[in-house]
């Protein structure tokens, strides 16, 4: 165990003035998209998923988190589908993600739908309609 001498001690830097650690937007965006995609494969393994995010971080002044990260996520699904329910586990999983690995809060993630993927509109052997 290091011990610290009285005079290394008095000339410690204040909390206050040491710095702190900023997580890049881009990080925390990244997370919350692959999170999406964790839960959205997890809930149906066999379904196309994809998943994109935007995060707005809020820097707060307590130093106990690294900020308050506000997510906006992308997905598309398949349907018919439970999409209340997939959004629901989308933004549990992202919340819960975000906090354990930033070390964030996230009050708020918004789940837009951009594309819903039909397996009767999946079909390679259309025909001409007449």
């Amino acid at each position: 165990m290091a011990t610290v001498s009285p005079a290394a001690a008095a000339t410690a830097v204040p909390a206050g003035e040491r710095g702190a650690t900023r997580i890049a937007d881009r990080v925390v965006a990244k997370i919350a998209a692959r999170a999406a995609r964790e839960a959205l494969r997890a809930e149906s393994p066999r379904a196309r998923t994809d998943a994109h995010a935007t995060v707005t971080v809020h820097q707060r002044e307590d130093r106990l988190h690294f900020g308050e990260a506000r997510v906006r996520i992308a997905v598309e699904l398949g349907y018919p589908s439970d999409i209340g329910g997939q959004c629901r586990v989308v933004r549990r999983r992202v919340t819960e993600r975000v906090t354990e690995l930033a070390n964030m809060t996230v009050p708020e993630v918004a789940v837009e739908v951009e594309r819903l993927h039909s397996p009767l509109l999946d079909r390679t052997d259309r025909g001409r309609v007449r």
